[in-house]
């Protein structure tokens, strides 16, 4: 199991790594989630995957995605939009309700969001939670390189009962809000320790 940060500058020296990471996005997120999403090649995408952006993907070594994410950094601007959490929060998105944080969507330099969190459906049960672990260790180790200390996200809800599994000091930022029949919450995650 191996994992890569990619970037527009790095792209070109992972083969298809990129495009099958995008096709993995699809199969869970359009196939399987019944998202209406954009898609082109058989690959999902959004205004959202721009050269600001990196993708932490964990794959094997013939380059089968078992999971990804995508790091956007909250000072992100591609035409009206910056990233996902706060264009929800301006009433950009009509599948995020705009009250999904306690205050205002921070932009700073030491601050990314994380979205786009996925483990493949292929990937067993049983190497879920080593391979959930995989990525968020790479994603604190992806952040503290790009000079970030915090990242956040929305996740499931359910986030407490796994965030010390995975060594990471996190705090919710927003209500619990249902979305696609899923409880969901944006949470802050802090990078400024050491993880484990």
């Amino acid at each position: 199991m191996q994992t890569t940060t990619l970037s527009f500058a790095n792209i070109h020296a992972h083969g298809e790594l990129f495009a099958n990471m995008m096709r993995a996005r699809r199969q869970l997120f359009i196939e399987q989630n019944k998202w209406d999403l954009p898609e082109a090649l058989g690959m999902e995408f959004d205004q959202y995957d721009t050269p600001a952006s990196r993708w932490v993907v964990v794959h094997d070594e013939l380059g089968q995605v078992l999971a990804g994410n995508r790091l956007t950094p909250t000072t992100a601007k591609c035409g009206i939009y910056s990233y996902m959490i706060r264009d929800a929060q301006r009433g950009l998105l009509e599948t995020i309700p705009s009250n999904l944080l306690h205050d205002e969507a921070p932009v700073g330099e030491t601050i990314w969001e994380s979205s786009r969190l996925f483990v493949s459906q292929e990937v067993p049960v049983h190497l879920r939670r080593p391979i959930y672990a995989k990525l968020v260790f790479e994603l604190g180790s992806a952040v503290r390189k790009l000079g970030a200390t915090q990242c956040l996200t929305l996740l499931n809800a359910n986030w407490p009962l796994w965030a010390k599994r995975v060594g990471i000091d996190m705090s919710e930022m927003g209500p619990v809000m249902e979305i696609d029949g899923i409880n969901n919450q944006v949470v802050g995650m802090n990078f400024t320790s050491t993880m484990h």
